[in-house]
């Protein structure tokens, strides 16, 4: 009878060793299949937020150059018309980026605004050299812009809150 319990014990003791082995390994694999996944989410954002800054200091480059034709052309009506309706166009396309980037940080973005705001406020300049010192201005915006963005994404402080 002593044996008998022996082996019952025994053979009690085993299943609880495997059952237990199982709980923690199936914890473990759970807490790593955890991190993955919060890894990759981290990576898309990452991508996302690549695309929307790239494509928004894209999109804001165009629409100054779009504006800089405008004001070299505001003599000429004929081809005024057409650079007026190019620079709306690229505007639009330049806003539209600037909310996406926007939605997927999830955050406001100044250096993005002050960027669209120097890049319309070129086609005020009231000379050349105005013109050219507007230019220049929104140059340091886009680069000042650019380089906050680099540093989100190199050092990972884009995750959301």
């Amino acid at each position: 009878m002593l044996s008998t319990m022996s082996a019952v014990l025994t053979s009690l003791i085993a299943v609880l060793g495997t059952l237990l082995g199982a709980l923690g390994t199936h914890l473990l694999q759970q807490r790593a299949a955890v991190r993955t996944e919060a890894r990759e989410r981290e990576e898309l954002l990452r991508r996302e937020l690549l695309v929307a800054y790239s494509g928004f200091a894209a999109a804001v480059t165009e629409l100054k150059r779009a504006v800089v034709t405008v004001w070299l052309r505001r003599s000429d009506p004929v081809g005024l018309d057409a650079a007026l309706a190019e620079a709306d166009r690229l505007g639009a396309l330049a806003e539209t980026a600037r909310f996406r980037l926007q939605l997927v940080s999830g955050r406001p973005e100044p250096l993005a605004d002050a960027a669209f705001a120097s890049a319309g406020a070129v086609r005020d300049a009231a000379g050349a050299a105005e013109l050219k010192d507007r230019e220049v201005e929104f140059e340091a915006a886009v680069s000042a812009f650019i380089a906050s963005a680099a540093e989100r994404l190199a050092t990972g402080s884009h995750a959301l809150p």
